[in-house]
């Protein structure tokens, strides 16, 4: 059976990773996410995987090509402007003329779900969406059921109004009489695949597929920490064989070092962290749950915990990213207590001896002066100074 997934989201909240590069690029584990997905589909015996793809396109055409290293073609329809999930999945009508199933390319998941949800199908003929439980459903879809049947579903609503702890888990078994249904809904400027199957559950029924294993979303720039500390418990860890590591420096067994990062005397390398390819961790620095792109200089002495640092940026001498649980503003979104140092964008000059407030965010090739105290949210290419 055919997959479709969908990975045209432009990522909005998790600005600045998301301008130079898709959502589903974004890695995890020093591997974007949407490898994660297209693994889950080889390991399910899925066939042909059809990728929609949008903005920076060519950094997942370039990446994956036509799927020559995978069990399966890889073919590409583009959706270029985003106009929701229902849209997206519109993309691939003219190429699709059997039943298959759907997914998204930003959520990573065991490969059982995908069995299940196309074997659910196949067994019934019917549209079928899978559902999980999470802690906060209110963050996603959530839905009710009726037994093996979806009863209804609710976009995102508010944490007093959720009824329920199971949210639509993001894959389904569609025939082709989808693609008229999402043409036939009523929209306010977006066509969302949700509003079709509220729209389907008035005459028709809807199979849930209950799942239990792994479900990583990364909303928030947060969420990647989790899902990065979430792949390293269950295994997804190592040190690759061109890093070099001084006699001194201390590395958790928790964590992933890529390919010629250098970590110098007496550093420490804590739990839940990644280092990126090229990677260099100075004399005395101290990291602990951080992503690392590639290219990240972390000079000598700097401390960088709960934090994600982009591409090719630097962090000055005995400069502290401190952690903790923070409020963070987001997209007009106010975020109570979410544990979150900061989240540096690619190309930026961080100097020595400055200290950056718990939840702040660096635009891409941002500027901060040495002895600087920065907070909040900082513009792409902006110049701080002290004083």
């Amino acid at each position: 059976m055919k997959a479709v997934v969908l990975a045209a989201g432009t990522g909005r909240r998790l600005w600045p990773l998301t301008e130079n590069r898709p959502k589903p690029m974004i890695p995890a584990v020093n591997r974007p996410i949407l490898e994660h997905v297209l693994e889950a589909l080889e390991a399910a015996g899925v066939d042909e995987v059809l990728l929609v793809v949008g903005a920076n396109r060519q950094r997942v055409q370039s990446y994956f090509g036509n799927g020559r290293e995978w069990a399966f073609e890889v073919s590409y329809v583009v959706q270029e402007r985003q106009l929701g999930t229902g849209h997206a999945l519109l993309q691939a009508e003219a190429v699709i003329g059997e039943s298959f199933l759907a997914l998204n390319g930003d959520r990573i998941i065991d490969p059982e779900l995908i069995e299940r949800v196309r074997d659910r199908h196949r067994e019934t003929n019917e549209p079928v969406v899978s559902v999980t439980r999470v802690p906060e459903p209110s963050r996603y879809g959530v839905v009710d059921l009726d037994g093996t049947e979806l009863r209804a579903i609710d976009e995102k609503p508010p944490p007093d109004r959720t009824t329920s702890e199971f949210i639509n888990a993001g894959v389904y078994g569609f025939a082709p009489d989808v693609f008229a249904a999402i043409r036939n809904t009523e929209t306010r400027g977006e066509r969302a695949l949700t509003d079709t199957l509220s729209e389907l559950l008035a005459d028709r029924r809807l199979q849930a597929v209950t799942y239990r294993g792994t479900w990583l979303d990364v909303s928030e720039p947060w969420d990647l920490l989790d899902m990065n500390d979430s792949l390293i418990a269950a295994g997804d860890s190592g040190r690759a064989g061109s890093a070099t590591v001084d006699p001194t420096a201390a590395v958790a067994e928790a964590t992933v070092v890529g390919d010629d990062v250098v970590i110098h005397p007496q550093a420490a390398v804590l739990r839940g962290v990644t280092l990126g390819d090229n990677v260099s961790v100075g004399p005395g620095a101290v990291v602990e749950n951080a992503v690392l792109l590639s290219d990240v200089t972390l000079r000598a002495g700097a401390v960088v915990t709960d934090c994600i640092v982009g591409a090719n940026t630097t962090v000055g001498p005995n400069t502290t990213v401190k952690g903790g649980a923070t409020d963070v503003l987001l997209e007009d979104r106010v975020y109570h207590g979410v544990t979150f140092g900061g989240l540096l964008g690619d190309n930026v000059e961080i100097g020595a001896n400055v200290a950056v407030q718990p939840g702040t965010v660096v635009g891409n090739g941002a500027t901060v002066g040495d002895g600087t105290h920065v907070s909040g949210r900082i513009d792409d290419g902006a110049a701080i100074r002290r004083g």
